[in-house]
């Protein structure tokens, strides 16, 4: 064993761990796992610790790294477990520069007991670029991750995320289209752009370009990528480039993750959002009209503080109204520094009744959605040998083997509630193999 990482959270922690994997390997070390953490809620980082215990009960003779937003936001909670030799920050995770200095201590055995000495995070608010970090592979994964853009200049009251990643700020054009170029000149079939903001693309780059031209220029120049597709994105940021692909562009996969959080106005002006409830469901009608195959994804945070019952229904109910098919429901969880940890709270029985009832209410949409897409044709990403993802972002189970990382066109022949079924012939699955899906 060299080095491993443990990934938590995001898809942009996703495509940074690929770049950490290489900067601690090029810098010598060895028996080193990397815990990249997560820490939009306290029990993501309560998950964190609890495999950090973990792994070093197995691995007794490894050392570890930890690093990602948790890290970042919090270093002395980890720097005061016996179990962690060396804290990085955000930043500091990507370079080289500190993967060397760790190796060096470890090798020289410089790192004492005491907590401040494992620490090397700095301030994250002073950040003004994002260098691109040219990744060429993703290991055990079939679907590559790009990422565009990195921090937050927003302060929605709930969020510490902010203080993890720094201000926005975003990778020049070229140099994404060169990674996505790269990607698909390695056989990925599938690209998403992700980032922490990533609606807010390009406010800093000269010209202030936006997402939706930025989405243009990837499909321009690299017409060998079949499908292209974006993290959660926030309606209110949603520029006409980035629409007019929706409508005019198949290989801009029809799926939107928006970052909705709520249904209430009075609950959102709390949480600081930018839209309101209207707003919301405008956006998913337009997008409707423009691309009526699409498919919407949502954030929703269930018992907010000061979150009547009333507040609560509005929630629930916007998920018919906005047609939303696959949720993401958060239970509140107060971030020490943040606004909302010093409201009114609501009791951890309701917060916990209430994300029960909206994850309900996300399983009977999704139930519909299948129940719709019996009977179709999809074009699926496989996976697996036997599952894969439409272009809708639903996941399918194929009745035959395939090839990881192909493309093929799948009649949908049922459903078991939480997965389509597609029938994959024994052609596809010949084609698969010589890839020429």
């Amino acid at each position: 064993m060299t080095v491993e990482v443990m990934t938590f959270g995001c898809r942009l922690n996703t495509y940074e761990s690929e770049a950490i994997r290489r900067e601690a390997a090029a810098a010598g070390l060895a028996d080193t796992i990397v815990v990249n953490t997560c820490a939009v809620t306290a029990e993501a980082v309560r998950q964190a610790r609890q495999a950090i215990r973990k792994v070093a009960r197995e691995r007794p003779q490894a050392r570890i790294v930890v690093t990602g937003c948790a890290a970042q936001t919090e270093p002395a909670t980890f720097a005061a477990m016996r179990e962690v030799d060396r804290v990085l920050g955000n930043e500091e995770k990507l370079t080289s520069i500190a993967w060397r200095e760790t190796r060096r201590a470890f090798a020289a055995g410089d790192f004492g007991a005491a907590a401040e000495e494992k620490i090397l995070v700095n301030d994250i608010m002073a950040a003004r670029e994002t260098a691109p970090h040219l990744i060429d592979g993703f290991e055990g994964r079939t679907r590559a991750i790009v990422q565009v853009q990195n921090g937050c200049d927003h302060r929605c009251t709930f969020c510490i995320i902010p203080y993890g990643r720094g201000p926005a700020r975003s990778v020049p054009m070229g140099d994404v289209v060169a990674q996505v170029r790269t990607l698909a000149e390695r056989g990925y079939r599938e690209v998403v752009l992700t980032g922490v903001d990533l609606t807010s693309y390009g406010a800093n780059l000269p010209g202030a370009p936006r997402l939706g031209t930025l989405v243009k220029q990837i499909l321009k120049h690299v017409p060998e990528l079949p499908r292209l597709r974006m993290s959660s994105v926030d309606s209110v940021e949603a520029d006409r480039d980035l629409l007019d692909a929706l409508a005019s562009e198949p290989r801009l996969m029809p799926h939107l993750h928006l970052s909705l959080q709520a249904g209430d106005d009075l609950v959102l002006k709390r949480m600081k959002r930018r839209h309101l409830r209207a707003d919301a469901i405008a956006f998913c009608e337009q997008v409707r009209r423009l691309r009526p195959d699409i498919v919407f994804g949502a954030d929703i945070i269930a018992g907010f503080p000061t979150e009547s019952e009333a507040c609560f229904q509005r929630s629930l109910d916007l998920v018919d109204d906005c047609g939303l098919t696959h949720l993401h429901v958060f239970p509140f969880s107060p971030r020490s520094g943040t606004p909302a940890a010093r409201m009114p709270q609501i009791a951890r029985d309701v917060v916990k009744e209430r994300a029960t009832r909206l994850r309900q209410k996300g399983r009977a949409a999704l139930v519909r959605h299948l129940d719709a897409e019996v009977g179709a044709r999809r074009s699926v990403l496989v996976e697996t040998h036997e599952s894969g993802r439409t272009e809708h972002f639903t996941p399918v189970r194929l009745a035959g083997p395939a090839e990881a990382g192909v493309v093929l066109d799948v009649p949908i022949v049922g459903h078991d509630g939480r997965q389509l079924m597609g029938e994959t012939s024994s052609w596809a699955s010949k084609c698969a193999s010589r890839n020429v899906l």
